[in-house]
């Protein structure tokens, strides 16, 4: 996800894959007609390169293109290019100005180090599962890869970041490469609030809470007169003075707690209960009118049905649609950002194993045919069928 962020911008990703197995992505999810459908938006914008990194030969294209490379993202456990002789040391003596990232469960070093990481385990590792879920309910793990997604993000900036500096003349990294060590447990936590102060200040571990929040209330998820699901937030002092006038209980402003979002958090149960009754005794459309004329933050609880149709997902283009060889247009998250200058946009959605094999090592390597002949036949490469391309 993080060369998908960097290719929509323009980044000439090459994705490498094994010649038979491919990338298990691949497989993940719903597919359609044997082609899956993450795969179709998680490896859009990148070129395809089928490569057994295992075997010297692979090893050794590999060296070839890392000559003309500015970035190289890798996400093997801690060794495995060392094993194979393509380690950083290696390819920053072939180009000093690499800069490799280094994605792992849990870091190049340290006692975990070499244990299998998944977004699962940070999740649970981070402290998000153990203050996620109802109050006497079980931890309670996200349904899809969170810690995967942040972690994406981050390095998708640790990259910007060297790159920078590589560019910065006043920087210690002027015009040199660099080696990024990202945990995948790190990120997660890295945005969970101040929980290691907290902890370490007052010994205050934070507990499960449902929907609600330690920071403010009320804030929870409402059911409306017509069964559907709204969520509120009084994060701002003047939002929770809105919402308590606007169900008619204008009273508990006065009380000392309110004045603060922790202390209000505090008093949640009695909170809910001048809300609650208030939502559930009109529609949803109902309470979103009335709460926006009170200019108070409130939201429907969408699921992707309701995503798609959205008048305000539509104006931003949030959902856009992609032409796919195989599926015809197909609808996915659009680019991340919208930048006046430098606009990203999306060419093209996930290609088949090796189907830029070809023109990869013959364009860009100028690999000969007799060459390319003979790494097919050690099956050091593959390419996509002509026949079936």
């Amino acid at each position: 996800m993080a060369a998908t962020m960097l290719a929509d911008f323009g980044a000439d990703v090459i994705k490498i894959e094994h010649p038979k197995k491919g990338d298990p992505v691949r497989l993940h999810g719903h597919s359609k007609n044997g082609r899956g459908l993450w795969w179709t938006t998680l490896a859009r914008n990148k070129r395809t390169l089928a490569l057994d990194l295992g075997k010297e030969e692979g090893a050794c294209v590999l060296k070839d293109l890392i000559k003309d490379t500015d970035v190289f993202i890798e996400n093997f456990r801690p060794g495995t290019l060392e094993r194979w002789g393509i380690g950083p040391d290696v390819l920053l003596e072939i180009n000093p100005r690499l800069i490799i990232a280094r994605v792992t469960g849990f870091g190049q070093f340290g006692p975990y180090s070499h244990r299998a990481g998944f977004g699962t385990l940070a999740e649970s590792m981070s402290g998000f599962a153990a203050m996620t879920g109802e109050v006497n309910g079980p931890p309670t793990l996200p349904p899809f890869g969170l810690a995967d997604g942040i972690a994406a993000l981050a390095t998708s900036q640790a990259i910007l970041i060297a790159l920078n500096a590589q560019q910065n003349r006043q920087s210690e990294g002027f015009g040199k490469g660099q080696i990024i060590d990202l945990a995948i447990i790190e990120p997660i936590l890295a945005i969970l609030g101040p929980q290691p102060t907290v902890f370490d200040q007052l010994g205050i571990i934070q507990k499960r809470s449902g929907n609600r929040s330690v920071n403010n209330a009320p804030r929870n998820t409402y059911l409306t007169k017509d069964n559907k699901w709204v969520a509120i937030s009084t994060s701002a002092q003047s939002i929770a003075e809105r919402v308590m006038r606007l169900v008619g209980h204008p009273e508990v402003i006065a009380e000392t707690w309110f004045d603060a979002g922790s202390t209000r958090a505090e008093h949640a149960d009695l909170l809910d209960s001048y809300v609650a009754p208030w939502i559930q005794e009109r529609s949803a459309s109902e309470v979103i009118r009335i709460f926006e004329e009170a200019e108070a933050a409130v939201a429907l609880i969408y699921d992707i049905s309701d995503i798609m149709t959205d008048p305000q997902f539509q104006a931003l283009e949030t959902i856009t649609t992609v032409d796919d060889p195989e599926l015809g247009p197909v609808k996915m998250q659009n680019i991340l950002y919208r930048m006046s200058q430098t606009p990203g946009k999306i060419s093209w959605t996930g290609r088949k194993i090796g189907e830029d094999t070809e023109s990869i090592l013959k364009s860009k390597l100028n690999y000969t045919d007799e060459k390319f002949q003979h790494l097919l036949s050690l099956n050091v490469i593959a390419q996509l069928d002509k026949e079936t391309k």
